[in-house]
């Protein structure tokens, strides 16, 4: 593997900071649901590092050589190194990070290929990690989410010789144009489609008449899930002479209710019993594990559903299987997996891939335990949606689209 001797500087968080400003200063509307700011309960700035050698069946920290940097050359899986970095809600997500964690332990097991995976404890760790796998000489490294969008790309600018990926977030210049880096792939996902199939189905299944969504952060990767949301409330309403109300996100003003981060359940649970309060009995939190804390107030009242957000819910956070009515389905660990095995393969490519409806990229889950409350005629519907979708005739316009 190739030698690396240059490293990212610390200087990324100022302009991911002025970046997240401009991408909306709504979320300082993060509490405004429930009139308090968000407490700031990250650990400090730990991470943890595991190395695993599929091919070897042990550790190995030895700077084996490969062209694994090069998008011509394919690389022996056994010298092949396929890097992680998570953001600072960590690998047990039960949502994003996990999903991309996943695909990079199919591709392990597949293929053969050595693995890293670090675990950040808190956004200020994310240029160090990313600097530390660039000295460990991976091969391909990525980043799980839109966070890590400045650590990645100053990575890649900085170590042309290394393949970079990037889940939920495309790459920018200072003045947030976007630009393409020879070495560094986006992996996108257009999650609005799947999620106007929920907001339809949550507006056909509410007994309340009031339906409520809220994000973690205002970025691009959240709100693109609460605009499909919305859009499905509106449709279904247009379609049944309905007033279906949504608490938490309004698409026009794209302003709405955040708990502030990724991290504070009891932020999720708050915001949740608020919405509770006003009448909402299915919930769709777009905030990985703060969505925890929203299960937890729905569990505590009755008759409240929640849908949850990337994986299947009612797999990967099972302890409220009960509650989950669908998932909004991102294919993260299918995107990373075959990711590396392109890059293993010798077939890297900057190209973004997008998960659509079409591509099986994105959808919604099973209703599991509520396949028999769901009406045919909703179910079919949806499948008619869905297919208007996939075909061109549906178009779910969003301003957060990849």
């Amino acid at each position: 593997m190739p030698m690396h001797n240059h490293l990212l500087t610390k200087e990324y968080p100022v302009r991911r900071v002025m970046k997240l400003a401009a991408l909306g200063a709504a979320a300082t509307l993060a509490l405004s649901a429930c009139g308090e700011a968000p407490e700031d309960d990250s650990p400090g700035g730990t991470s943890a590092v595991e190395t695993t050698d599929d091919a070897a069946g042990e550790t190995d920290d030895g700077a084996a050589t490969s062209d694994g940097g090069e998008s011509s050359a394919p690389a022996d899986a056994a010298d092949f190194k396929a890097c992680m970095v998570s953001d600072a809600g960590g690998f047990d997500d039960q949502s994003f990070n996990q999903s991309g964690k996943e695909g990079m332990d199919a591709a392990a097991e597949e293929l053969g290929i050595e693995t890293v995976e670090v675990e950040s404890q808190a956004d200020t760790d994310y240029a160090n990690n990313v600097n530390g796998l660039v000295a460990q000489d991976c091969d391909l490294v990525i980043g799980v989410g839109f966070l890590l969008e400045d650590a990645i790309q100053a990575g890649a600018e900085a170590n042309p010789e290394t393949n970079f990926a990037l889940i939920d977030s495309s790459f920018s210049d200072e003045s947030f144009a976007p630009v393409e880096l020879d070495n560094a792939k986006p992996l996108l996902f257009n999650t609005a489609e799947a999620s106007f199939l929920a907001g339809y189905l949550a507006a056909g299944m509410s007994e309340t008449g009031t339906v409520a969504t809220f994000g973690g952060i205002q970025i691009p990767s959240v709100a693109i899930f609460m605009d499909g949301f919305a859009d499905g409330v509106a449709k279904y309403n247009e379609d049944n002479g309905t007033d279906v109300q949504l608490l938490g996100w309004d698409k026009e003003g794209q302003t709405g209710s955040f708990s502030g981060d990724f991290d504070n359940q009891s932020q999720g649970q708050t915001l949740t019993e608020q919405f509770i309060a006003q009448g909402a009995d299915i919930i769709m939190p777009v905030a990985g594990p703060v969505g925890l804390g929203a299960a937890a107030a729905a569990e505590s009242a009755d008759g409240v559903r929640i849908i949850w957000v990337d994986s299947d819910g009612f797999l990967t956070a099972s302890d409220y299987s009960s509650l989950m009515l669908t998932s909004v389905m991102k294919g993260i660990g299918a995107a990373v997996e075959t990711t590396i095995t392109e890059s293993v393969e010798g077939g890297f490519t900057n190209e973004p891939y997008v998960g659509t409806l079409e591509n099986d990229g994105v959808g919604l889950a099973p209703f599991h335990d509520f396949e028999d409350e769901v009406p045919q005629e909703l179910k079919d519907q949806l499948a008619a949606y869905e297919e208007q979708i996939i075909s061109g005739e549906l178009v779910i316009e969003t301003p957060n689209a990849p």
